[in-house]
């Protein structure tokens, strides 16, 4: 609301009234229905969600820009606490700003936070971070890229708290001028001597570029409260630096001793895991009907490959099959999608009859045949949103197949 001062003045025995508008002070809303959304799906100022909350999932429809004048100094525009189990779709939009707190704070045992298919970035604040699971409560964090943040930590699992990070990057995210030693550019866990420690699970996650520390991971603890973390799959650490163009000194530190596990982690693209998050997403979508058939020539039969032990269940279920130039432990991989692993929604709507992420080592050549007819559409996982194009196909054995490299 906007409040007005009103003024009375004299002058040459003439009255005058004044409406002198003041700036309206951000206002916090407690459970908002879907009639306080903003436009693109979130709430329009800084929102705290609990167990009555009525709204539990959303859904972004466009990109969010978050005004810090909506929202006082260093507090969270998504404040969910209270046991809630709540969920965020990006569907492959960017949430912009605030810059002048959390963007995500979640309390309390049995509060669950999901956030999937987003862009985030220039979030925090130098005394903050832009995610932050406290006291026991939990967020799960799937296809996630955090840029250009600039933050005590971008991520950070205090108290209890629980993150469970797969698929994410973080790129040119920078610690701010308030700085606690051993937080990490990127992603902090800890513990104090009077604080249960955090725990964090990292599945696949590139980190580039970030700065003005040097750790890209830290790892605090106090008394026997140690911070947690485990990795898994590929973790890839790119031309990280401290301050100016000095490289940071650790990938991962630990204060108070710690340790960390079955991860495999490699400092370039060029180590044994591949550059496995910077996807290229196939979407395979019905075919317009046609009033006459249109004669095609016979295709030539091509013998199909042998596939790798891992393959075999997912060909088995979906009747996909695929073939990778050096061999399908080469390297490259493949994963089934649902609807939200799309993320376009015009595509969703349209319906589709198959979807495909191909992932890593691609460019040796590689080809997908899908059990459908249809015609098939590329999305880059290198832009955000996606860049949608069409695909070249042909017919194989009655297979709609495509070569990508």
């Amino acid at each position: 609301m906007t409040i007005k001062r009103i003024l009375l003045c004299a002058w040459l025995s003439l009255f005058c009234v004044l409406a002198v508008p003041v700036e309206s002070q951000p206002v916090l809303l407690t459970n908002p229905g879907e009639a306080d959304l903003d436009a693109c799906g979130l709430p329009p100022s800084y929102a705290q969600f609990n167990s009555s909350a009525t709204v539990t999932t959303l859904n972004l429809t466009a990109d969010c820009t978050l005004s810090s004048s909506n929202m006082p100094n260093q507090n969270s525009w998504l404040d969910i606490r209270g046991g809630v189990e709540f969920t965020i779709n990006g569907n492959g939009h960017t949430i912009t700003g605030p810059s002048n707190g959390y963007l995500i704070y979640t309390r309390n045992a049995g509060t669950v936070v999901t956030l999937r298919d987003v862009v985030v970035r220039q979030a925090g604040h130098s005394n903050v971070f832009v995610l932050s699971a406290d006291s026991g409560s939990r967020i799960n964090v799937r296809n996630v890229i955090f840029r250009d943040n600039v933050a005590t930590s971008t991520v950070a699992a205090i108290d209890n708290g629980q993150i469970y990070l797969e698929d994410v990057q973080f790129l040119n995210n920078r610690r701010g001028s308030f700085s606690i030693a051993n937080h990490g550019s990127a992603v902090t866990v800890r513990g104090t001597q009077y604080l249960t420690a955090g725990f964090i699970s990292i599945t696949n996650a590139l980190f580039q570029g970030n700065a003005n520390a040097p750790d890209v991971i830290g790892v605090l603890g106090g008394g026997s409260n140690i911070g947690t973390l485990e990795l898994h799959g590929c973790i890839t650490f790119r031309d990280n630096v401290n301050t100016g163009d000095t490289p940071a000194t650790n990938y991962i530190s630990f204060a108070g001793g710690g340790s960390v596990g079955n991860g495999t982690i490699t400092d370039n693209s060029t180590g044994p895991c591949p550059d496995a998050f910077f996807s290229y997403w196939l979407s395979l979508t019905p075919q317009p009907k046609r009033k006459k058939k249109v004669p095609t020539p016979t295709p030539t039969p091509t013998p199909r490959p042998a596939y790798g032990a891992s393959y075999i269940a997912l060909q088995t279920a979906t009747g996909m099959t695929f073939h990778a130039t050096y061999g399908l432990d080469s390297g490259v991989h493949f994963r089934q999608l649902d609807g939200a692993g799309i993320g376009i929604q015009s595509i969703i709507d349209a319906g589709f009859l198959a979807a495909l992420d191909v992932y890593g080592y691609v460019e040796q050549g590689v080809e997908v045949c899908f059990p459908q007819a249809g015609r098939l559409l590329f999305l880059d996982a290198r832009t955000s949103p996606r860049a949608v194009s069409p695909l070249e196909s042909t017919v194989v054995n009655g297979m709609t197949c495509a070569s990508i490299s």
